[in-house]
């Protein structure tokens, strides 16, 4: 599969992501009897759009995000006093909280199916019952023990004379200890379990003697039933998140700022672990995509919506998260906050974001990183 396909893939894969992140604002909003006006996916010139009811529906020209235009949210709009009782400031504040959370909390459910998908299909790594990944077909010159037995790349070695499920390093010191001596490896292929004698032999690595059988040994791919995919997704999505704030404040912490200064206005190359926009992410997936790791792109986009609903989350003005605050606050000190006075705070926030993000969509252009496949 090329990588063009891949790139689309993900960006279809974002663009329903953020549809599904507006449509939860919008169903709360909804169902609490607030007007919404706008419903659109994507921002600057409109490309379509259909009015059904109060609401119009559409799609614009740039898909870096999208928006629901919930009426009384926006701080300069004139009100008439019979619409007021169906604006957002005129209902109770766990109403409120409820429309601007679910957003977010969209992101996190998408993750949690992804991370569920990934460990159903294709399961995590494990260290014991390793995998053969190829076998030498001759040790210094002569047929390789493995070959000599019959042993096949993937192989799954369950068991070694006593030792059931054993790991790389406990069949390292296994035929270690018995060179020259048969060993009996119960190994499954095809779904059968099958007994192979193969006879360890001295082979020199380096500077170091080990005994060998002439395999090399990968650990084990497992998939998981779904009560351990179930379990095993929330687990990712909790230490996925926590991994993710660490990041947040790295990434727009001062070390992050100056490293995209640094590439900004030096010739250094782009690092792997450097933060990508959306640009640089499509191409890591379609780079995934072309070279048949499905699994790796289901893992981008189940990062990309911990980290984009956790960064929606930020107590700051205009994210989910800065509404979120207000409300919290208004609680607190039991009157209303007056929204112009954040309108400063926002356009700050605003200008930084697309300042910083316009430069990493520059960088993924002049200074992409560097394919992880090849």
């Amino acid at each position: 599969m090329s990588s063009s396909v891949g790139d689309l893939l993900f960006v279809v894969a974002i663009l329903v992501t953020i549809f599904i992140h507006e449509a939860a604002h919008f169903g709360f909003a909804k169902a609490f009897g607030i007007k919404v006006e706008e419903f659109f996916v994507g921002f600057g010139p409109r490309l379509w759009s259909v009015r059904r009811g109060e609401t119009e529906y559409g799609v614009k020209a740039l898909p870096l995000g999208g928006y629901v235009r919930i009426a009384g949210m926006n701080p300069y709009e004139q009100i008439a006093p019979e619409e007021y009782p169906r604006t957002f400031g005129a209902k109770p504040a766990w109403q409120r909280a409820l429309v601007i959370f679910a957003g977010p909390a969209t992101h996190f459910v998408i993750a949690f199916a992804l991370f569920a998908v990934w460990l159903g299909v294709y399961g995590t790594f494990s260290p014991r019952d390793p995998m053969v990944a190829a076998v030498d077909q001759k040790l210094d010159g002569n047929p390789s023990p493995a070959v000599v037995a019959g042993m096949r790349p993937g192989d799954r070695i369950v068991a070694v004379d006593g030792i059931l499920d054993p790991t790389v390093p406990q069949l390292q010191r296994y035929t270690d200890a018995h060179v020259g001596s048969p060993i009996t490896l119960h190994v499954v292929r095809d779904g059968r379990t099958i007994t192979i004698r193969p006879t360890p032999v001295d082979f020199r690595i380096g500077k170091t003697t080990r005994g060998v059988v002439g395999v090399e040994l990968a650990d084990s791919r497992r998939p998981m039933g779904s009560v351990g995919s179930i379990t095993g997704a929330a687990r990712l999505v909790s230490d996925t998140s926590v991994n993710v704030v660490k990041d947040l404040g790295h990434v727009f912490g001062p070390s992050g700022i100056s490293r995209v200064w640094h590439l900004l206005t030096s010739n250094a190359p782009r690092r792997p672990s450097d933060p990508t926009s959306v640009v640089g992410g499509a191409r890591l997936a379609g780079q995934a995509v072309q070279a048949g790791a499905i699994d790796v792109f289901l893992l981008y986009l189940a990062l990309f919506n911990v980290f984009i609903g956790l960064l929606n989350l930020l107590p700051l003005p205009p994210f989910d998260g800065g509404h979120l605050a207000v409300i919290a606050a208004e609680k607190i000190r039991g009157r209303r906050v007056d929204p112009t006075k954040l309108v400063p705070v926002t356009a700050a926030v605003a200008a930084f974001f697309v300042l910083f993000v316009g430069s990493l969509i520059y960088l993924d252009f002049v200074k992409p990183v560097p394919n992880l496949f090849r």
